[in-house]
């Protein structure tokens, strides 16, 4: 007689049907996005702003020089080459993401992940939800001094295995990257992407009003904290409210990383040892080229190639084995790489119509318009409106803080309260947009759909965005310079 099987405290359940109100797939997104872009160029007027040597040798806007010009819009030819054409230019997201998830593929053939793993799982067992306070404020203090979002893409595969493996989701790491990143580079303590830049481009001392954006910065980490937390607590309890619980993906991680705690310990073997002596190693490479060499994608992706050649040979992999664990790991990849190029698609249309700097232009001229109370708010979500368009917080800086500082003169806000807006406006979008290159990265990184992501992130977009509300019109109703 065949035993009966012990009955699951979590049955499996149908998925949900689907409602009127389903987000579609990220591509229909995308292209809707991208042919709203393509149609804009026919009845947005054409105009250019000159470019003129802007700081550190980068270009930015001359905001005198506004001229409306022969227009361009885009054809079916150009709209075709859309898609191809943001590939290209987002080429930096896209090659970093393939070698970023090949590399950590190479770790996971090596063992020294699930080694890893399984040690961390021990030690936390019993305070699992404090990896998380921990994890955060860690990544965002160091955002908020270099600066980096993109630091999320190499957080993320290091701390999945840890978070499946403790009971929580793939949902919960990319909030515990994506969540602290963001408030460290958004509140830009000491970054010199947003802040730095916004301040110099807006004649104001460096890094100067760092205590009001250090509120901000506890303030909105604490949000973050306590929103992660609550969403984290609640699937460690009852897994079955996870927005991955039904994805297939999720059931083979659970099914690899959350044994470590009911089997015997693993143990490494001398070559695993010295592996992982050798990423160490390497990973603080990686951080010094960061903060004292300026590396970026490009660097970190080589040195990532490097990094799983030899460590996996350390290990003892095969050349063969390597090779096949990295084109598995791009494989893995391949959707978030793809996204990264195709959202890249709305800027070119844009671009190419010459329409971007009309939009800038006239998202100057309608926060001029606002009552003197409202006009902070006003720059904050003409930022937050425009940096669908231009995920890049030195780029958005580069084009729209030349009309914000002096706009600002006129209509009685401070230079200071303006950069904050600019910051605040900037930082929070990159994770929520599906134009944010790194961002549609993370999440390919981690496994969870776009559409899933919105749904767990909403609220605390808005609740971040109530935060925002309340510091400036703090700094506007202060008149506040730092």
């Amino acid at each position: 007689m065949s035993a009966t099987p012990p009955s699951d405290p979590h049955p499996e359940t149908p998925p949900p049907k689907r409602s009127w109100c389903r987000i579609p797939d990220i591509y229909v997104v995308l292209f809707v996005f991208i042919a709203l872009a393509a149609l804009a160029t026919h009845f947005v007027p054409a105009g250019t702003f000159e470019r003129v040597p802007g700081p550190a040798g980068r270009t930015t806007i001359d905001p005198a020089t506004f001229a409306y010009v022969e227009p361009t819009p885009v054809g079916i030819v150009d709209f075709m080459l859309a898609i191809p054409n943001g590939l290209m230019s987002a080429g930096e997201v896209v090659f970093f993401t393939f070698m970023i998830g090949g590399m950590f593929m190479v770790l996971r053939h090596t063992g020294i992940i699930e080694i890893g793993v399984d040690k961390l799982t021990r030690r936390f067992a019993g305070k699992s939800l404090l990896t998380i306070p921990v994890l955060m404020t860690i990544f965002a203090l160091i955002a908020t001094v270099i600066g980096t979002q993109e630091l999320a893409l190499v957080y993320v595969p290091v701390i999945l295995p840890l978070m499946i493996a403790l009971r929580f989701d793939s949902v919960t790491a990319a909030a515990v990257a994506l969540c602290a990143t963001t408030v460290g580079f958004t509140t830009g303590v000491l970054n010199p992407i947003n802040t730095g830049l916004g301040q110099q481009l807006s004649a104001l001392p460096l890094y100067s009003g760092y205590g009001l954006r250090i509120m901000a910065f506890c303030v909105m980490l604490a949000a973050a904290i306590f929103f992660v937390m609550r969403y984290a607590h609640r699937v460690h309890v009852r897994p079955e409210t996870s927005l991955m619980h039904f994805e297939s993906s999720e059931a083979e991680k659970r099914s690899r990383y959350q044994k470590a705690i009911q089997s015997e310990a693993l143990s490494a073997t001398p070559r695993q040892t010295l592996a992982a002596i050798a990423t160490f190693v390497f990973f603080g490479v990686l951080v010094y080229g960061v903060l004292q060499q300026g590396w970026f994608m490009m660097e970190m992706a080589g040195l990532f190639i490097l990094m799983g050649i030899v460590v996996g040979l350390i290990a003892g992999l095969s050349s063969d084995e390597i090779c096949q664990a990295f084109n598995q790991g791009f494989r893995d990849v391949l959707v978030g790489a793809m996204i990264a190029g195709v959202a890249r698609g709305v800027a070119v249309m844009l671009e190419d119509g010459q329409i971007m700097d009309t939009l800038v232009h006239g998202l100057g001229f309608l926060v001029g318009g606002l009552p003197t109370m409202l006009s902070a708010i006003g720059m904050f979500l003409a930022q937050l409106g425009f940096n669908f368009i231009i995920p890049s917080g030195s780029g958005q800086a580069l084009v729209t803080m030349p009309i914000m500082a002096p706009l600002s003169d006129i209509i009685g806000v401070t230079r200071q309260t303006a950069v904050l807006a600019f910051q605040l406006g900037d930082g929070i979008g990159n994770i929520l947009y599906p134009t944010s290159g790194y961002f549609m990265a993370t999440l390919a990184l981690a496994g969870v759909p776009w559409q899933k992501w919105v749904k767990f992130f909403f609220p605390l977009f808005c609740l971040w965005i109530v935060i925002a509300l309340g510091f400036l019109m703090f700094a506007q109703a202060t008149q506040w310079v730092g």
